[in-house]
Formats: structure tokens, C-alpha cells, sequence
């Protein structure tokens, strides 16, 4: 399968549809955790890949250092997820989430607060890169 920028836009429709789901059953509220936990269920369900709370890697001078990112989902390879359940949203969270984007070479990225009424409309925010506008259409 080739990356490209249609699939990777299907693909953000399903994740926030999936993040949509599990605040429509689990309201607004609770820890992080507990929307990271039932979210990893809703993809299962799903059937898309993702791999959870991994350490991202940082290479400087061919090595590796000992640099403590996590990312919360990384999606079919190509897709960075970061989950908050906040009140106060803070722009330190975008760069998180592009900072994991340009080290793990992902091309789109998505940030979601489950503190919010409504997902689809104040809960989440995507972002593209480089990569992103290199893919194919």
C-alpha cells in the first residue's frame, strides 16, 4: 500500500470518529488514562494498527540518546496521536506533537482533548508537515 495524503485523511476521519465514540460513552471528566485505555479499545475494534506509549527515538551524530518522548498512538505508522484531558488547552501541546510529527517522519499528526462537550468541533486539532505535502494526493 502506498502512503498517501487521501489515505491518511481517511484515516484521520476513522481515529477522531473512534475519539468521538469514546466520549460519547465515556463523557467528559475523567483522567487521560482512562480515555487512553478506551480509546487503544475502540481502535482494536476498529482494526487499525497502532502502537502505544513508545519511546520515540533521538539520533544525533549516529546516536541514539536517551531522550524520554512518549507518544501516546502512533497510527498505522504514519499518523501521531497525542491525548490530553485538560482544561486549560496550551500551546506547549502543538509542539509536542510536532516535535514526535519530525522525529518519527510522520506527516500528519492529531491533538485530543477529551475535556471538552464536543470532540468534532473543540476536542481535536490536526496537523500536517513536509511530509505531508510530498505524499501523493
Amino acid at each position: 500500500m502506498t502512503l498517501t495524503q487521501k489515505y491518511l485523511d481517511e484515516l484521520t476521519y476513522e481515529v477522531v470518529g473512534a475519539a468521538i465514540e469514546v466520549h460519547k460513552v465515556m463523557g467528559k471528566g475523567l483522567l487521560e488514562s482512562v480515555y487512553h485505555e478506551c480509546l487503544k479499545e475502540e481502535l482494536n475494534h476498529r482494526k487499525i494498527n497502532f502502537l502505544s506509549e513508545f519511546n520515540i527515538p533521538v539520533t544525533y551524530r549516529n546516536k541514539e540518546l536517551e531522550i524520554a518522548f512518549r507518544c501516546d498512538l502512533y497510527i498505522e505508522n504514519c499518523l501521531v496521536v497525542e491525548l490530553k484531558a485538560v482544561q486549560d488547552y496550551a500551546p506547549i501541546f502543538e509542539a509536542q506533537l510536532l516535535n514526535y510529527m519530525k522525529l518519527l517522519k510522520a506527516p500528519k499528526g492529531i491533538l485530543i482533548n477529551f475535556n471538552c462537550n464536543n470532540i468534532f468541533h473543540e476536542g481535536q486539532k490536526t496537523f500536517v508537515n513536509e511530509y505531508f505535502s510530498q505524499l501523493p494526493k
